[in-house]
């Protein structure tokens, strides 16, 4: 191995290697973990279950538990949902249609008429119960996960800085270097390392406190926003519209990220400002900064986690964001996941409940989106959609859910990700 391979593995040990982020950052382990929009909510009072090792989940990939059922066993899902589903899974069919496994579902997704989105899946697909190894030296499984959720923002901005227009959205700067680290080693695909050069040497980028610092950032503004608090809850949702101020829209998506790890300022609410926990939310985040605008850049700063952004010029006014698979996301039938254990474009069945604020659906879900926030077999973050209704309702979830993984019909479920 080489010295220049030695250094970047004691980078990856070092922590300082990042997941690709895409609707979500990543709080650190020793805060408590929020959801996407920073809303604080009860933990559900019904704790994940666990059942013992000797259930019956026949099958065993790693961490991954699967027990096959029928349909009837699923819960009762909402035709509607099984449509909107159905929508869903056509368009990750234009990024996957013409891989073997995929092949028939795709073909005949197709030709699907109106009101026979659930008939489609009963056909093509097999049903399989999901559990998840409950942890390395924990010889039982938990059948039980969590849930949050996730929206497109709408903000207020122009193309040009003036009047209340003072908050810039940046595109990549050209000092970012992003290096590939599966280049260097194939067990670090996905994984990206972020820095700059000072002379020869790569350095850590810059923290939010230092981008905010820079005089040579305007060459990168894409738009001016009327509100930094608003700028900030773009980045962690990582997409959104801007409603421009000459009646004309600016879609931006996930570019980049800077490198460093997401800290959450809800909690430094709560250390720093007297805020309680039990009155946290994101309009209350919003109201704080509008009384405290001297205070309100050191509130943003504590969260050294940046995201650049990219104009979405073709997009269609209608369809949402586009996701890691590339493909415009369905609002209430996408879903982000942990792609260690789930591939771009499989559909699920998830049982999801929680008491405060009340929420109890069985949906059917397909996976085209991730998020380095959402780590784990059981864990999965809901696309609410576009706007202020979609963002309240993705700001109060914080669900217990169960799992079904749709793996097309005959397929072991332990080669979904080849």
């Amino acid at each position: 191995m080489s010295v220049f391979e030695q250094w970047f593995k004691r980078a990856v040990l070092a922590g300082t290697v990042v997941l690709l982020a895409a609707c979500s950052t990543t709080p650190p382990e020793d805060e408590p973990v929020v959801i996407p929009g920073e809303t604080i909510v009860p933990v559900p009072e019904e704790r994940p279950t666990t059942v013992p090792a000797q259930a019956a989940y026949p099958l065993v990939d790693g961490a991954v538990r699967f027990a096959r059922v029928s349909f009837s066993e699923l819960p009762s899902v909402p035709e509607a949902s099984w449509e909107a589903a159905l929508s869903a899974f056509k368009r990750s069919c234009t990024q996957m249609g013409t891989k073997a496994i995929w092949l028939d579902a795709c073909s005949n997704a197709q030709f699907v008429k109106t009101g026979g989105a659930r008939d489609f899946f009963l056909t093509w697909f097999d049903a399989w119960r999901v559990a998840s190894l409950a942890g390395k030296e924990d010889e039982s499984i938990t059948e039980t996960g969590i849930a949050t959720g996730y929206y497109e923002p709408m903000l207020r901005g122009s193309r040009r800085r003036h009047g209340p227009y003072q908050h810039p959205v940046y595109r990549v700067p050209d000092d970012l270097i992003v290096v590939d680290l599966q280049s260097l080693h194939p067990e670090l695909k996905n994984m990206r390392l972020r820095g700059k050069l000072e002379g020869r040497k790569l350095v850590p980028y810059d923290t939010r406190a230092q981008i905010a610092r820079r005089s040579d950032m305007r060459r990168y503004v894409l738009c001016w926003v009327d509100d930094p608090v608003e700028a900030f809850f773009l980045q962690v949702q990582g997409s959104g519209r801007v409603l421009l101020d000459d009646g004309t829209f600016m879609r931006l998506s996930y570019a980049d990220q800077n490198g460093h790890p997401y800290r959450a300022i809800a909690n430094w609410l709560v250390k720093n400002a007297g805020l309680s926990r039990s009155e946290m939310s994101m309009e209350r985040i919003k109201r704080w900064a509008k009384e405290n605008p001297d205070r309100t850049q050191e509130l943003l700063n504590a969260n050294p986690s940046f995201v650049f952004f990219k104009e979405r010029k073709d997009a269609d006014e209608s369809a949402g964001p586009i996701g890691s698979q590339g493909v415009a996301l369905t609002p209430e039938a996408s879903i982000a996941v942990d792609r260690r254990y789930w591939p771009m474009g499989m559909p699920f069945v998830l049982d999801i409940k929680q008491d405060r604020p009340y929420l109890a659906a069985a949906c059917a879900v397909v996976a085209q989106d991730t998020g380095s926030a959402i780590r784990g077999v059981l864990r999965f973050d809901y696309f609410w959609g576009y706007g202020d209704e979609a963002g309240r309702k993705a700001g109060g979830q914080k669900s217990l859910v169960r799992a079904w993984m749709l793996m097309p019909k005959g397929e072991d479920p332990r080669r979904r990700l080849r």
